[in-house]
């Protein structure tokens, strides 16, 4: 097994006026949320969006698990569909005193470079603003963060920025080199 370093970057907007827009994708792409907890759908954005950029965290869950995670007050999934097809989507989790995460973002790899993700990003990020609109049992957003790392896809730093979200840590460590998983197994090669 070999180690490999791997640069992680938390990123942050402070207020609501701290996000910037994104051009709106040419053709039918609309953004919904996912209301009814679904580990199967959810587990397809997954490993669907993070299968060649080596997500797999959470590969190794449950059923249970799943269930569990997306019945949390506060988890959210939004899904971009590209004329009725799941594009990407991206993961929200509120945390405590009005801080929101971004957990995970991204799209299906035939759907990149389409302008789909800043558009999906932007908008994902307007609702982790408004999230306590929708759950009135949690704080008012005062934050919001996601973090990104050095397998994430090329474009994922250069998003972030465009959409407003400023650096505030990186750190360095090693990891065991890992093969991409693709959305089942050999679906990419390396």
């Amino acid at each position: 097994m070999t180690n490999i370093p791997v640069t992680t970057w938390s990123l942050e907007q402070n207020s609501p006026a701290d996000l910037l827009p994104a051009a709106a994708p040419d053709g039918d792409v609309r953004i919904v949320r996912a209301e009814v907890p679904s580990p199967e759908f959810s587990r397809f954005l997954y490993a669907s969006v993070g299968g060649d950029i080596r997500w797999i965290d959470r590969l190794g869950w449950t059923y249970a698990q799943w269930q569990e995670h997306l019945e949390r007050p506060g988890v959210e999934t939004w899904v971009a569909y590209d004329r009725g097809t799941p594009a990407g989507y991206v993961e929200l989790e509120a945390q405590d005193d009005g801080v929101v995460e971004i957990v995970y973002f991204g799209l299906i790899p035939a759907f990149r470079g389409r302008r789909i993700g800043g558009h999906l990003l932007a908008y994902g990020a307007a609702r982790a603003w408004d999230l306590a609109e929708r759950r009135p049992e949690l704080d008012r957003t005062k934050r919001v963060w996601l973090h990104t790392c050095s397998k994430d896809g090329e474009h994922a730093m250069d998003n972030y920025l465009r959409r407003g979200f400023t650096l505030f840590d990186t750190k360095v460590e090693e990891e065991t080199e890992a093969a991409a998983p693709g959305p089942w197994p050999g679906a990419y090669p390396g």
